[in-house]
């Protein structure tokens, strides 16, 4: 019966995470969800984990979950911020939307240790460079 539900691609979203000044111009993560698409996405949910292996041990962070009414069309919103501590763990963030009253969902892998400053890349619509994942 799954295989019979058709399962739209998913196109034009993103996952980025960068680093930038915070409170006190201290440098923080925050990891953000793009549109890089000409339609708005609404009801949009993200599942964040990290889980992996530190030093022969199974190690998993808390499951968060948020709520994003609505990101705009070449928009974007900052999800939550990331502690450099989880960068050696596997970082997944599952999000799923609607556009145009069709439900889509699509899980990003950031690797272990693939949060670096080697990675970075230009990200335009941030005005900033970071990781980024398609």
């Amino acid at each position: 019966m799954l295989k019979d539900i058709k399962q739209p691609e998913v196109k034009d979203i993103a996952i980025a995470v960068i680093q930038e000044a915070g409170e006190n111009d201290e440098l923080v993560w925050n990891v953000y969800l793009l549109n890089l698409g000409n339609e708005k996405i609404y009801g949009v949910l993200v599942t964040s984990r990290g889980y992996g292996v530190i030093n022969q041990e199974k190690r998993e962070s808390s499951v968060l979950r948020h709520f994003i009414e609505e990101v705009p069309a070449g928009g974007f919103i900052k999800i939550e911020p990331i502690m450099e501590d989880l960068f050696v763990l596997s970082n997944e963030y599952w999000v799923s939307f609607y556009k145009q009253a069709e439900i889509y969902d699509k899980k990003f892998i950031f690797p272990p240790d693939s949060i670096c400053y080697e990675n970075f890349v230009n990200i335009p619509t941030l005005g900033n460079k970071g990781v980024l994942i398609e």
